[in-house]
């Protein structure tokens, strides 16, 4: 068996009715009873349905959330945060006041838009929170991540824009299938680098670890494991990544992943 099994959310765990299917859940579930650790392993942020999730995967171990910028355990709260550079964040929201789209800075525990609509408000619901449009510049504690929240035609053009000294990391979700996520963290923070870090906390060799995903946020992950999974409705970037390919997020792919790492 491998010692942890890492798990994105949106097209992996969750499928198109933003649901987990209880056949995935008892994989996971026989997998943590065997010794496997679990993480979850998302560009959400740790709070909502993704701490719910999290929780639910390993109520004791340490989880990735906002594509490594936290790495929070949900049984203590200690937080690993890496903290946005101030100069690249207030470009940020001068660029979003500039062009009026939708951006969203976060800490460890809550976020702020520059934007409330209706965009705000159907993450919001995504996020299993309720939609209190909050001032970015109102936000107290570390902020560790921003997010373009934008329709996907526009996803391209975000992302051609200059970012100095931050990573982004685009990403999908069927639940909101006309919309790009694309989160903003300090250069070098990725769910790689969160990864890593956990692996080596729980005193796992990373080539006895497996990733589970299905987006461009989750290759730099995939490229550091000895056993990356992409579900069936991956994108190219991640199936090119993966070392083996599973079914689609609404046939339990993820179920079929977890039965392979039991088995290795």
């Amino acid at each position: 068996m491998l010692g942890l099994i890492c798990v994105d959310v949106d097209g992996t765990l969750i499928g198109t009715d933003n649901t987990v299917r209880e056949d995935v859940w008892a994989a996971l579930a026989d997998a943590r009873a065997r010794g496997v650790r679990l993480a979850l392993c998302s560009g959400r942020p740790a709070f909502g349905n993704a701490l719910a999730y999290a929780r639910r995967l390993d109520p004791q171990g340490w989880h990735v959330f906002q594509n490594g910028a936290s790495v929070v355990n949900v049984a203590t709260g200690e937080s690993l945060s890496e903290a946005l550079p101030p100069d690249p964040l207030a470009a940020l929201l001068a660029r979003a006041q500039e062009t009026g789209r939708l951006l969203e800075v976060y800490t460890d525990d809550t976020y702020g838009v520059t934007q409330p609509g209706d965009l705000a408000r159907r993450h919001a619901e995504l996020l299993g929170i309720p939609y209190v449009p909050r001032d970015p510049e109102a936000l107290t504690g570390t902020r560790v991540r921003a997010q373009w929240v934008v329709p996907t035609a526009q996803s391209e053009a975000v992302q051609a824009e200059p970012h100095a000294g931050l990573d982004l990391h685009p990403a999908g979700s069927p639940a909101m299938p006309d919309v790009m996520f694309i989160s903003v963290t300090r250069a070098g923070v990725s769910k790689g680098s969160a990864v890593t870090r956990i692996a080596a906390a729980y005193g796992v060799p990373l080539e006895r670890v497996m990733m589970v995903g299905d987006g461009h946020n989750d290759v730099s992950a995939m490229r550091v494991v000895g056993y990356p999974v992409a579900m069936g409705n991956a994108d190219a970037e991640a199936r090119a990544a993966a070392r083996t390919h599973v079914g689609h997020v609404d046939a339990g792919g993820l179920a079929e992943a977890v039965g392979l790492a039991l088995r290795l």
